[in-house]
């Protein structure tokens, strides 16, 4: 079970995020407004939610769950795939020391983004991406050996991330879709198929029996609630604009 959620309000420079989506510029305005509803929703599974000030400097920065991996055990600073993320990491490593006694710190040549790290139970699955080489998930592999955990690799061939595609749910559940549906590492899971044309939908995120997935996908809803799962929607339409999604908005601790 979570016990707290750390996120960050985003900036007006999220107007200059990183993206490929091609959905057009976000709506600043509307996009604080989801940002709060998100953090109420969080609040509501229970979770007690440090909010940290924007960071103009940083356009991407709301998106805090890519630059530091949290597990019961330690949390790993990882090391972004794109320079403009780069000074992220020293901003939250500083933040998670008021958490967490054991920090590990990826380093070059190693680039990693945590939302291309998946859990299940004490293994994590790292996705090999755009934004996260060999050499970055391998030194994260290392930390986790180092507390007892275990790690390994899963080639991507066209997500930005791996959690794009791909969630874990408890209880051996996996939503899925696109290429994720016939990876031999995650065929021993009961696999929840998201269509494609509901793809968006892949990346929810499960808080405490809860589970949260983006508003206005009801194929996807149904599909996870047949599991019997309690499902909150939430509009993070600003958000999606950057090639992001609702794991992408927060870390989540035990």
């Amino acid at each position: 079970m979570f016990k707290r959620a750390i996120v960050r309000t985003p900036g007006e420079s999220m107007l200059s995020g990183l993206t490929t989506a091609n959905l057009g510029l976000p709506n600043y305005e509307k996009a604080l407004v989801q940002h709060a509803e998100y953090i109420k929703v969080l609040e509501e599974c229970g979770l007690q939610v440090s909010v940290l000030a924007k960071n103009e400097q940083y356009p991407d920065s709301t998106f805090v769950e890519d630059v530091a991996l949290l597990t019961k055990e330690c949390a790993i600073i990882t090391k972004p795939g794109t320079p403009s993320r780069s000074g992220e990491t020293v901003e939250i490593k500083k933040v998670l020391k008021d958490y967490y006694l054991n920090i590990e710190e990826v380093r070059e040549p190693g680039i990693v983004e945590a939302g291309d790290i998946m859990m299940v139970g004490s293994h994590f699955y790292l996705g090999i991406s755009a934004r996260t080489n060999e050499n970055g998930a391998g030194q994260v592999i290392e930390f986790l050996k180092k507390y007892g955990m275990s790690g390994s690799l899963v080639k991507l061939d066209k997500v930005l991330h791996l959690k794009t595609g791909v969630s874990y749910l408890e209880q051996n559940n996996l939503v899925a879709t696109g290429e994720f549906l016939t990876k031999e590492e995650f065929q021993n899971f009961n696999i929840l198929e998201i269509a494609d044309d509901e793809s968006y939908a892949a990346n929810c995120i499960w808080v405490n029996d809860r589970v949260l997935i983006p508003k206005g996908y009801p194929k996807a809803r149904e599909t996870i609630a047949s599991a019997g799962y309690s499902i909150i929607e939430v509009d993070v339409t600003e958000f999606q604009k950057l090639d992001g999604g609702l794991s992408c908005l927060s870390l989540r601790l035990f």
